[in-house]
């Protein structure tokens, strides 16, 4: 599979994928989850947007340490994306204007104007993905593969990564 083909694939998985766990380093040196709704996926352009809140754990964590991990999951839980990359804590109002929803102010006492709003732009440096296929057939390969001694289930589905430049 070429580079743009993995590339391709990717940005499929992720395209309808709302929501990402986004991994930070907090300044102990631990790892610390927290879902995040994805605003714009732009891998072309090598931009992840996000909406945060200046108050939390995972901006304070950026401002320390910039390396950040996103994890998808597809709706129906059959295949996953990670990628990872430098966070950026970004202050623009046309970018902000562009990407805010109306939803946003159930988060926000100020709406966009609210002083604890935060543009995050991740800059990928790399990413993989796993696609599993059919549920269904793959279940049916791991069953088979479990009753035979020595045997272990083939080609359960589809595996690359790709760096970006």
């Amino acid at each position: 599979m070429s580079k743009q083909q993995q590339i391709d694939t990717i940005r499929e998985i992720v395209k309808d994928v709302k929501f990402a766990m986004m991994t930070t380093v907090t300044n102990e040196g631990h790892l610390h989850a927290c879902p995040m709704t994805t605003s714009e996926t732009s891998l072309g352009a090598r931009e992840i947007w996000f909406i945060g809140d200046k108050t939390t754990q995972a901006v304070a964590n950026i401002q320390n340490n910039a390396q950040v991990n996103l994890s998808y999951v597809s709706q129906d839980s059959k295949d996953y994306v990670s990628i990872n990359g430098e966070a950026k804590l970004v202050e623009d109002q046309a970018k902000l204007d562009e990407l805010w929803s109306p939803i946003y102010n159930a988060f926000y006492e100020h709406g966009k104007e609210d002083e604890n709003v935060q543009l995050i732009k991740v800059v990928p440096n790399g990413a993989e993905f796993w696609r599993s296929g059919s549920g269904i057939i793959s279940a049916a390969k791991m069953a088979a593969a479990a009753i035979q001694d020595g045997k272990t289930a083939d080609n359960l589905g589809e595996n690359g990564s790709v760096e970006f430049e």
